[in-house]
């Protein structure tokens, strides 16, 4: 039980930082997102109900593509679904590269 709070505890002060700088870092830029590519459901997934969220990160160049996407959290079987998908999304031009987080939803019908 101390093992498991403590482990939580770890976990906890690693992650807020960087989540903190995320959403920073998304307010500031103002990206709006032009183009999307729905992620493919595994079809094994789908059928035994399995869904949920995958949390990430996307760094996008100043030209808009995503050159980067870093899995933050979520479902880790559906991750890799979201990440290609995310890699073919396209942002609005900007400045300067940004890092965008983004959630993607698995909803199982």
């Amino acid at each position: 039980m101390c093992l498991a709070l403590a482990l939580f505890v770890v976990a906890t002060a690693a992650w807020a930082p960087s989540l903190l700088a995320q959403t920073t870092t998304q307010e500031e830029s103002g990206r709006k997102l032009i183009a999307t590519v729905k992620p493919e459901y595994p079809a094994a997934l789908q059928h035994a109900q399995i869904g949920g969220l995958v949390r990430l990160s996307a760094t996008v160049l100043p030209n808009g593509t995503v050159s980067k996407v870093q899995i933050r959290g979520g479902n880790p079987v559906l991750a890799e679904s979201a990440v290609t998908a995310v890699m073919k999304w396209r942002y609005a031009p900007g400045p300067a590269v940004t890092n965008e987080e983004v959630t993607v939803k698995f909803t199982p019908r």
